[in-house]
């Protein structure tokens, strides 16, 4: 190869570097086991608050339960 195609040759693979340098990186980045367990503790954390308190939802049906008489039926037939 002579030192004009090195050259261009050279000039392309920079080029093409510099365009690459501009990507989101797609692998993600490595999370330690304890960093995932602090995570998972959170998380197990907040959803065991939320289970507790009640929400509005839930306390407005309870204040609208009526008392429905059943009719007992006559299971003795003549």
């Amino acid at each position: 190869m002579n030192k004009k195609q090195k050259m261009i040759k050279m000039t392309a693979k920079r080029a093409k570097a510099r365009l690459n340098k501009h990507t989101a990186p797609t692998i993600k980045k490595y999370v330690s086991k304890g960093d995932r367990a602090k995570a998972l503790a959170q998380e197990q954390a907040d959803a065991a608050l939320s289970a507790n308190t009640p929400s509005d939802v839930e306390q407005g049906s309870v204040e609208e339960v009526q008392d429905v008489q059943v009719k007992p039926t006559d299971t003795k037939q003549a």
